[in-house]
């Protein structure tokens, strides 16, 4: 691993280091990507470290039970596997996959405006402060805005989700202000 100037605004955080398996140097990971086996197509990692982001490379990984198992180049001991446990994994913003017109990637809504448009009202509702994964859909995690509340609207375009405009940075919702 090597301490790099990476900056973390060209990283995408894609999942999780947990803890170790077995005693060759293998790490548990949790993944964000889905399914969960595409954080393997990344060879080279950032990992989030004490002095920001080092970079680390990949050199087998695998489905074990209900999640991966991955071994970092060069290193074949449980104890100097130990400590990349509890620490983000990110990749290479520019190497993530084109999206279809229409498809976004998560980090691409987290902190744009979300304003509801509610019975021709037009309401502030704050950020979206984070992604949500409940199993039917995805929840948009939005605070602030006009009332300062947090809500939990469901990423269900054209139900819910009206517009979205990168460029702008808003997401145009159908959502009741009371809710």
């Amino acid at each position: 691993m090597t301490n790099s100037g990476e900056n973390s605004d060209q990283l995408v955080t894609v999942g999780r280091v947990t803890t170790v398996y077995g005693v060759r140097g293998w790490v548990k990971v949790h993944s964000y990507t889905e399914p969960m086996d595409n954080i393997l197509q990344f060879p080279k990692w950032w990992l989030r470290g004490p002095k920001g982001w080092e970079a680390l490379e990949i050199d087998a990984g695998k489905r074990h039970g209900k999640g991966l198992i991955v071994h970092v180049k060069g290193m074949d001991d449980r104890d100097l596997a130990a400590q990349l446990c509890q620490r983000d994994i990110a990749v290479a913003r520019d190497l993530m996959p084109e999206l279809g017109q229409g498809e976004y990637y998560w980090h691409q809504l987290e902190g744009l405006r979300v304003i509801s448009r509610f019975n021709g009202g037009e309401h502030d509702f704050g950020v979206v402060a984070r992604m949500m994964e409940t199993g039917a859909n995805d929840v948009l995690v939005v605070r602030g805005g006009d009332d300062k509340r947090e809500r939990l609207i469901p990423y269900l375009p054209d139900q819910f989700i009206a517009d979205i405009d990168l460029e702008a940075g808003v997401i145009t919702v159908d959502w009741d202000p009371a809710f």
